[in-house]
């Protein structure tokens, strides 16, 4: 047997033997710590249940019961209609669901089930609309009640199997479970000690119990992560220097003189923010983030014209070949009048164009460079780098960032550099002579609001600036769901009107072609749940020319053209050529016509609620109203929600929330491609209270210079064995 009790095969538990040892490998149970770790995946609460004698219409109640007719119908408006009855110990309850007919195959007859939900009476029955449901499977609803932990199963193993070994590894292992935070700490935080919390999770007396021993996991998992990031913040301000660039009162008075409009309040606090920054002699590591159409890249020029009138280079870094062109249009509008020596760095360059360029940015003579990630690829070197943008990298998370790149830099900073100094990793070779790790200021930024909880998690090793107002003079948009064909016709003749009139549209279609997946489509777009084909980019564009906009040149862009083509595209449409443009999200982001007021999206609810926010921003940026039509037939109570709320509010940051609350951090800022948050039992949804309490533990313990004490030694030692190597943190000091 292994000197550890809790590596013991989890077979010589009580109940287990060989076979059911089997069925828990398969759910990743080998040893007794396994199984005590093996959370609940939820709990029903059956102390609470109503009889129906005494439900009270308009009051909340749970009832149980088994299922005895099972209803399922159209309905005479074109809707459909579920309806579930329940004996509830010889009274009956009804469960009623309009427009949502996959219900209908949710349900058996005979299963035992609970319905909670504000019943009312209807033809002397009890009714409840759209019930929260609760399937009670194995023992759960048979046996009167209690607090009922649920756990994910496998085939052949029952409920009640797992429970019988669990309860045998709970009374005789739990209590060897080390405790790894000190007393005073728990007490000071209300945390139970750790054995303890396990066999609340796992048996509990009380909903009480089952929060209580769960919050010491939640706070546990929390904590450790936060703690990861306060120490790869603390390394990283110990080890990273960066040039020392002032903004003098002639510097601040150059730079504003090249924009023709004031600065709005939150753009000046956050060139006040940044500034401090680049003087401080620390390497800037911030990221801005903006409502659509606030003016971060007016902060951002600013940031980069202050490293140039010091004598230093500054980069812009954005991720497709649309929205370089579209900074580097904003930047040579803005300097016009400027002697900034600029290039532009894209794939697009002949060899023999990047090599004069390459030799440029080599000897300094281009002061600022804009580009994709073509601007950290090997062959660039940067004469005296002093500031980095990088724009829109919000989909790279703190694990992301941290092997954003990995390749080694030459001592001279590139681009590259900049985006570890990001991400906190360091490298040897790019410490001067003060053993400092010499890098350029960074700036991150995002037009995409992020939710509080995931600037405490996915960019908790960032300081964060954010731009909530608007430029004065900046159109509303009115925003409006077509959810049938006659409210379809309407919107294409008033489109048609509208460009009549002069003003142009966007059509966005969320696939390329046909129906298969592409690059197009965001990875993280909302589940829709009924099935349909997809209205294409190509089949709309040869629809709408022989149609609804007949006679009205339209253009159409996607993510499969060759840059040639999407820049034919978009310069046609920027001038005016064509009147209407088709196209995928590859116009999400950074595209700005100000003649165009009008968006329509197609299939609105398979985009994220954020990339509808997003898209919508790229019309009405210049002096007209603007319309946004989301086409959706879908009854989804998800897509419902999500394009009410895009038809209630225009601030990014509420919209954020709501998106989600709705679907998660990875769908949110599409991150699932890249890997999930690093958290084992924390929810950031649910958990976002608890969240704020462990971040500021953490951190003060972390600046204090406690968290070094003997006491927190476990504590580290936990940190380090789990985010030591993805964080790059350093193992001691």
């Amino acid at each position: 047997m292994p000197d550890d009790p809790l590596q013991q095969p989890v077979q010589f538990l009580r109940g287990a033997g060989p076979q059911r040892a089997e069925l828990l490998a398969r759910l990743g149970i080998e040893s007794v710590g396994d199984l005590l770790w093996f959370l609940p995946r939820d709990v029903l609460d059956l102390t609470e249940i109503t009889p129906v004698h005494k439900l009270r219409a308009g009051e909340l109640a749970s009832v149980r019961g088994s299922v005895v007719d099972i209803d399922g119908r159209d309905t005479s408006g074109g809707g459909s209609l579920v309806a579930v009855l329940l004996d509830c110990d010889g009274e009956y309850v009804r469960g009623v669901w309009f427009n949502q007919p996959w219900m209908l195959k949710k349900f058996d007859f005979n299963q035992t089930v609970l319905f909670s939900g504000k019943p009312k009476r209807h033809e002397r029955r009890w009714e409840i609309n759209n019930p929260r449901v609760q399937w009670l499977e194995g023992d759960a609803g048979g046996g009167g009640g209690g607090i009922v932990p649920r756990y994910r199963l496998t085939e052949g193993l029952l409920l009640d199997e797992l429970r019988r070994i669990l309860r045998a590894a709970v009374d005789e292992f739990a209590p060897l479970v080390p405790e790894h935070l000190p007393e005073a700490f728990r007490e000071a935080f209300r945390l139970p000690r750790l054995p303890q919390a396990l066999a609340w999770l796992h048996f509990p007396a009380s909903m009480d119990e089952y929060e209580g021993g769960r919050r010491r996991l939640v706070f546990d998992d929390l904590l450790e992560f936060q703690f990861g990031l306060a120490l790869r913040r603390r390394a990283w301000r110990k080890t990273n220097e960066a040039p020392r660039l002032e903004t003098t009162a002639k510097i601040d008075a150059r730079i504003r003189r090249l924009f023709p409009f004031d600065f709005t309040k939150g753009q000046l606090a956050a060139v006040q923010e940044i500034a401090a920054d680049l003087a401080s002699g620390r390497a800037m590591h911030r990221l801005l983030q903006a409502d659509v159409g606030a003016g971060k890249t007016v902060v951002a020029i600013y940031a980069m014209l202050v490293a140039i009138a010091a004598g230093y280079q500054a980069v812009l870094m954005a991720p497709t070949e649309v929205l370089a062109n579209q900074h580097w249009r904003t930047l040579e509008r803005a300097l016009t009048h400027s002697r900034v020596n600029r290039l532009l760095l894209t794939g697009q360059l002949t060899p023999a164009e990047r090599r004069r360029a390459l030799a440029d940015v080599k000897t300094g003579a281009a002061q600022l460079i804009v580009g994709t990630q073509a601007v950290i690829q090997s062959d660039v070197e940067f004469h005296k780098l002093g500031v980095a943008v990088i724009d829109e990298q919000h989909k790279f998370g703190v694990m992301q960032r941290a092997r954003f790149a990995a390749q080694s830099s030459p001592l001279a900073p590139r681009v590259e550099d900049a985006a570890r100094s990001a991400s906190g990793q360091q490298d040897d070779s790019a410490r001067g002579a003060s053993g400092l790790q010499q890098t350029p200021h960074v700036l991150v930024m995002t037009a995409t609001p992020i939710p509080r909880s995931l600037c405490l998690t996915q960019f908790g090793d960032l300081d964060i600036t954010v731009i909530q107002d608007l430029p004065p003079g900046r159109q509303k948009v009115v925003t409006s769901r077509v959810s049938n064909a006659e409210q379809r016709r309407r919107a294409w003749e008033f489109v048609r009107r509208q460009v009549a009139a002069g003003r142009q549209a966007y059509v966005i279609c969320p696939r390329v072609e046909g129906d298969e997946e592409t690059a197009d489509e965001t990875p993280g777009a909302a589940p829709h749940l009924e099935q349909e084909l997809s209205e294409s980019a190509e089949d709309v564009h040869r629809q709408l020319a022989s149609g609804e906009l007949q006679g009205i040149a339209i253009g159409l862009v996607h993510g499969r053209m060759d840059h040639r083509q999407k820049d034919a595209a978009m310069f046609a449409f920027r001038t005016g050529e064509t009147r209407v443009l088709v196209a995928t999200t590859v116009v999400e982001v950074g595209v700005d016509v100000p003649n165009a007021t009008l968006i329509v999206i197609n299939q609105a609810h398979r985009f994220g609620l954020s990339q509808l926010h997003q898209l919508r921003g790229r019309i009405a940026r210049g002096k007209f109203q603007g319309y946004c039509f989301l086409f959706s037939e879908s009854n989804s109570p998800d897509a419902v929600r999500r394009l009410a709320a895009l038809e209630e509010t225009s601030d990014g940051f509420k919209i954020a929330e709501v998106d989600f609350e709705l679907r998660g951090p990875g769908d949110v800022l599409g991150t699932r491609q890249h890997g999930e948050m690093p958290l084992k039992v924390a929810s950031i949804v649910r958990d976002h209270e608890i969240l704020r309490e462990a971040r500021k533990a953490a951190f003060d313990l972390v600046e204090r210079g406690e968290l070094d004490q003997p006491e927190f030694a476990p504590l580290k030692t936990r940190v380090l064995d789990r985010f030591g190597r993805v964080m790059e943190l350093p193992q001691t000091g």
